[in-house]
């Protein structure tokens, strides 16, 4: 049997401590609904329980580590039965040339940008399965749908999430699960603040492109257009609608953005179309 409101719905999210992770989890407890709220550290959640000593409960979660993946998740489902909506939150941004970043400094966004996501999804998916219902927010970013310079490490882990969740989503719609990807532009969180990283080493070379990234990392924390409370109620919109999108894009920027790729990606397809039919062998050979 599928939940009908917000109030009866159970919510597991990752990444709580702050930005839309926190606001989503208050905004959730606060109109009534339950939520298991996870964090690398839990003290920074600790206050979500005892607010909602009914409703909360709160787990350390660390997304890059499989075995407390599964513990938790296991918990998670135990502590009210059931888990109707996942939300994969946690993640992080880092600011970096290709050739400028590490191998120490790119890897470690990959494993809590898709291999935590994906770890995390893979552990409720017996459970969804199960109960024939429940919804999957991915929260990808304006960066999984078009690259840009000084964010191809960020680009490559949101654009591999993109792929994934449409995948998923397809394998999943016939048992009566729901798939969503988020994709915001800029918002008012710590996404550039103490969220992000920017990688020690910079070249010269690349100072006209990657050199505006590490700038607008630098200059524009708090001056984002975006507003994070409406991305919260937009959120908890699409999984109370009767018909919730596949892809849901945040903000006027990145629209403009995803909007201006694919203009450009219809004029390549047009200027080049002779050459991408004539790749194929003649009909009936």
């Amino acid at each position: 049997m599928t939940n009908s409101t917000n109030e009866q719905k159970v919510w597991f999210i990752t990444g709580t401590s702050t930005g839309f992770g926190r606001r989503l989890a208050e905004k959730v407890l606060h109109s009534g609904g339950r939520v298991i709220a996870t964090a690398r550290k839990v003290e920074q959640i600790a206050d979500l329980a005892r607010q909602y000593p009914d409703t909360a409960r709160v787990f350390a979660l660390d997304v890059t580590n499989p075995a407390q993946i599964d513990e938790v998740a296991s918990d998670a489902i135990a502590a009210f039965g059931r888990i109707d909506v996942l939300v994969n939150n946690a993640g992080y941004g880092i600011a970096a040339g290709i050739e400028e970043a590490t191998e120490a400094e790119f890897m470690p966004v990959f494993e809590t940008n898709l291999f935590g996501l994906i770890r995390v999804t893979r552990a409720f998916l017996p459970q969804l399965r199960k109960q024939r219902s429940g919804h999957i927010v991915n929260l990808s970013s304006m960066a999984g749908l078009a690259g840009s310079p000084g964010w191809g490490y960020y680009n490559a882990s949101k654009f591999a999430v993109e792929g994934f969740s449409e995948a998923l989503a397809a394998e999943m719609a016939p048992l009566g699960v729901r798939v969503t990807i988020i994709e915001p532009g800029p918002f008012r969180t710590d996404f550039l603040g103490r969220s992000g990283v920017v990688a020690a080493r910079s070249i010269d070379e690349y100072e006209e492109t990657v050199g505006k990234t590490r700038a607008y990392y630098h200059e524009q924390s708090g001056k984002q257009r975006g507003d994070p409370q409406k991305a919260v109620e937009a959120i908890i919109a699409v999984v109370e609608s009767a018909n919730p999108p596949l892809h849901l894009i945040l903000g006027a920027i990145a629209l403009k953005r995803f909007r201006g790729k694919l203009a450009q990606w219809h004029e390549e397809i047009a200027a080049w179309e002779s050459v991408t039919l004539g790749a194929d062998l003649p009909e009936g050979k």
